[in-house]
């Protein structure tokens, strides 16, 4: 598990980077960096999107698979990575990358 922290750490340790969360199998935040109301409020959400998507990819291909899924909006980038029944969100600022 110590590999994981590491993971996470750094990943934490991104100026961008407003939270992680880590759900398990039951769908159940194992780690999060939100209090336990907002990550509850992501996970229900997400959980359900994600598995509509792994689905739709399915779908359209049964030999492919989802990796990332990843959602921009005007203030955040949501990305949910789904992992041997695990998944990992994490939630960013947005920033736009082309400055004059």
């Amino acid at each position: 598990m110590g590999e994981v922290e590491e993971t996470l750490q750094r990943i934490e340790a991104q100026g961008s980077v407003l939270g992680t969360i880590v759900v398990n199998a039951d769908g159940i935040p194992i780690r999060s960096t939100f209090d336990i109301s907002k990550a509850g409020k992501y996970v229900e959400l997400l959980r359900h999107l994600t598995a509509l998507a792994k689905g739709t990819v399915r779908d359209i291909d049964p030999e492919n698979e989802l990796v990332v899924l990843r959602i921009s909006t005007k203030n955040q980038e949501i990305m949910v990575g789904p992992e041997n029944g695990y998944l990992l969100i994490l939630i960013q600022r947005y920033e736009r990358y082309s400055r004059a």
